[in-house]
């Protein structure tokens, strides 16, 4: 929903794509907050996906994306931190399910993966997605324990 606080991060590999991202939301409304990277100078993507992910578990932000070259070693990252539930998605059928069925408050894409059409699409899929919770609140929380 736009008036939740949208984290953005990446690494060297997803920079480009994170950048076409933040236009993109900022311009449909969302409040958006690049954590970086600023650049395509190599850095180590587990630290930039720790801050990020701890921004979102301790409610700072609402949501986050992250971005790297595929989107799996960000969420590998983010998952490990307690209350994240990270989705690497390359289409838009997945997002909405990340979403509907698992509440997932971090989206990972790839940048070598997905085009920049497609990952606007991702993005408006999943932001716009409700969590369905019902018979899917027991899972969620037997993967929160």
């Amino acid at each position: 929903m736009k008036n939740e606080k949208i984290i953005l991060a990446s690494d060297h590999a997803g920079y480009n794509l994170k950048e076409k991202i933040k236009n993109f939301l900022t311009a449909e409304g969302y409040e958006v907050y690049d954590f970086g990277v600023y650049n395509t100078n190599a850095v180590d993507y587990p630290l930039i996906a720790k801050e990020a992910s701890v921004k979102v578990s301790t409610g700072e932000y609402d949501r986050g994306i992250l971005f790297c070259g595929s989107g799996i070693g960000m969420s590998i990252c983010a998952n490990k931190v307690k209350g994240i539930r990270a989705a690497v998605c390359s289409d838009t059928t997945s997002a909405k399910f990340s979403r509907l069925h698992n509440d997932a408050n971090i989206l990972c894409l790839g940048e070598r993966i997905v085009g920049e059409y497609l990952a606007k699409d991702i993005c408006s899929v999943w932001l716009n997605t409700e969590f369905e919770a019902q018979r899917h609140l027991k899972r969620v929380n037997l993967i929160e324990n």
